[in-house]
């Protein structure tokens, strides 16, 4: 099912922000995505995201939540450390991973009843690498939560969406996270009137340039289109996929198989 929704506001840069935009709005799907995590046991990508305690409020409903991250310390959440130390909602903690998104090898298959990931998949250079691990450490039948930036309201608004195939040669080819093959795109093409933090051009290129220890480019852009081909790809069953004027909201369920 598709929808296009464009009620609320452009999304901020932080989540203390994005909190304070969105705090008033609820998705009207939410209720379908709370039903594939109410009481039960899930795992993060990337976050803790504003976007599942604000507009797709879930993180009250689930029973547990674990988190992964890449480091240790990242421009988003600052210091943190591997252990019980995931705390993505009020006093509500869960086990934090440190992990690569393509590498989730410390987690044992079919683990968790659910997964979400919020504005992550966009800062990982081998997405279906990456999206055939979530799918691995959740049970057949679990939900599968994705958002993803609208390049339509944010930095990216200038760069053309990402060719399928062009995904699909990264995986045969076994892409790094420290593939910077979009590098020169989006130098040209980065509006950085939309992005205060990342400072002038020449900042911002040798930001850029180190990004295998910052993960702040966006290597590529989705639209609905694309997000659906990818997970019908990845042999999901595909729910939902719907548009706001600042995210791509997708609920999909692996099979049996």
């Amino acid at each position: 099912m598709r929808t296009v929704i464009k009620e609320f506001a452009p999304k901020s840069a932080s989540d203390l922000l994005q909190i304070l935009k969105y705090q008033r709005w609820r998705l009207p799907f939410r209720q379908t995505y709370q039903s594939f995590v109410d009481c039960k046991y899930g795992i993060e990508i990337g976050g803790p995201s504003g976007v599942f305690s604000t507009v797709l409020p879930l993180y009250e409903f689930v029973a547990g939540l674990d988190g992964v991250n890449f480091a240790t310390d990242t421009v988003w959440e600052g210091q943190i450390q591997e252990g019980e130390t995931y705390n993505f909602w009020g006093k509500r903690t869960g086990h934090q991973y440190i992990s690569d998104a393509t590498d989730l090898g410390q987690i044992t298959s079919a683990r968790y009843d659910f997964l979400l990931s919020s504005n992550c998949l966009e800062h990982v250079a081998n997405p279906i690498k990456a999206l055939t691990e979530w799918k691995r450490v959740i049970k057949p039948g679990g939900g599968f939560v994705l958002v993803l930036p609208n390049q339509v309201s944010n930095f990216d608004h200038r760069r053309p969406v990402t060719k399928f195939d062009h995904l699909l040669e990264d995986y045969t080819r076994d892409v790094g996270e420290d593939d910077l093959t979009h590098l020169e795109e989006i130098l040209a093409l980065h509006d950085l009137k939309m992005d205060p933090p990342a400072g002038d051009l020449e900042q911002f290129r040798r930001r850029s340039l180190q990004n295998l220890r910052n993960r702040t480019l966006h290597h590529h852009i989705f639209d609905a289109d694309l997000i659906e081909k990818l997970l019908t790809h990845l042999g999901f069953d595909v729910r939902d996929v719907t548009t706001t004027r600042t995210d791509f909201f997708a609920l999909a369920v692996k099979g049996s198989s």
